[in-house]
């Protein structure tokens, strides 16, 4: 293995954001941020990269996170919690907002549960996160627009599961697709009320004129993203690391594109920061779209190469009922609307991004499960 460190991907990494985000650093220096849900995977690089501006002498971006902190405080979090730019509360999305509210020009909503398995489990909270936390923050924000205080950007993380699982026609799958969703099944929790966030999202900007934004991102992975996380890449690198074979829970069939993180997050600002109002953008990548076992093999030749790994690819069944029943077979989008309306351009390839997540990975292989 070389010599290369987590900590240094996570560093060049928010250097790759934030250069990524010159022409749109205007719109962000100098502006008070809020991240609900930033001790979360997305937070992780979305949290750093604002500070990281800082370091390169513009106005400072103020960042307040809410977090309910329920999977715990962040290693991160806490080594960076003495930053004079950083406020952390302690505050569950899903309760009234605290009276004490700070202004905010710029609003980020990425509270909320993600990971299949811990939605499925929990999906109450996971439809109040998605839609009660969303309403009371998209009111206050008209709120704030009555006493001439308005906010310049909000964004809501929405998500490709809001597709459902596309007809073959439909891949790769334009913002204009509809959907073929259930609303009753396993799933519906997660996918419904993104789908309604949307529709809450939509309607504040035409009948309030909020500057509320959507993002719908695209199998993001990367650093931030715990091992005990249950999606596929971390379950891999749970597995490749501990020397075991990697075991797929489906025949590996299902295609997937998948989105290094510091890509995903350039786009998520790019959206937040110059997004048309009530618009939805899909962020991700086009290509490869492969599938879980070829991504099984990818990681497991990554993993020979960085740390002598023996094992292989094979086959396993969830213990749990419901791990694939509307699980979509395709997943990969058009994102022509973010490339030309927002310069979004994704740059780390899919090979690269795996193996700097495995050196990552190599050094959190502990993570208290959700």
């Amino acid at each position: 293995m070389s010599g290369e460190t987590a900590a240094g991907i996570v560093s060049a990494d928010l250097d790759a954001i934030v250069d990524g985000l010159e022409a749109d650093l205007d719109r962000l220096a100098g502006r008070r941020l809020l991240v609900t849900g930033g001790a979360g995977f997305l937070g992780y690089e979305l949290v750093q990269a604002a500070l990281r501006v800082n370091e390169r002498g513009h106005e400072p971006v103020s960042v307040t996170v809410f977090d309910n902190f329920i999977r715990g405080v962040p290693e991160w979090m806490g080594e960076i919690e003495g930053n004079e730019h950083l406020r952390v509360v302690k505050h569950d999305i899903r309760e009234p907002l605290p009276a004490d509210m700070d202004d905010f020009e710029l609003v980020v909503h990425a509270a909320g549960i993600a990971s299949p398995p811990y939605y499925r489990m929990h999906p109450i909270e996971t439809m109040d996160a998605n839609v009660n936390g969303l309403r009371s923050l998209l009111e206050w924000s008209v709120g704030q627009q009555e006493q001439g205080r308005p906010v310049e950007g909000f964004l809501f993380f929405s998500s490709s599961e809001i597709y459902g699982d596309p007809d073959a026609a439909s891949i790769p799958t334009p913002e204009t697709y509809r959907g073929n969703v259930s609303c009753t099944g396993p799933r519906a929790c997660y996918d419904e009320s993104k789908r309604y966030g949307e529709t809450l999202c939509v309607n504040f900007a035409r009948q309030y004129g909020v500057p509320a934004r959507i993002a719908r991102p695209f199998n993001n992975f990367g650093p931030g993203l715990k091992i005990s996380d249950r999606r596929v890449i971390p379950d891999f690198a749970r597995d490749l690391l501990a020397g075991r074979d990697l075991v797929m829970l489906s025949d590996g069939s299902a295609t997937r594109t998948f989105c290094y993180v510091s890509d995903a997050v350039t786009g998520y600002y790019k959206v937040l920061l110059r997004g048309g109002d009530g618009e939805a953008y899909n962020v991700g990548v086009e290509e490869p779209e492969i599938s879980m076992r070829e991504l099984g093999e990818r990681l497991a030749g990554l993993g020979r190469s960085l740390f002598g790994y023996e094992g292989s690819v094979v086959l396993g069944e969830s213990e749990e009922a419901d791990y694939l029943v509307d699980n979509p077979n395709r997943r990969c989008p058009v994102i022509a609307k973010a490339r030309e309306e927002l310069g979004y351009a994704p740059r780390v390839d899919l090979d690269e991004g795996l193996r700097r997540t495995l050196v990552w990975y190599a050094e959190n292989r502990e993570a208290v499960d959700a």
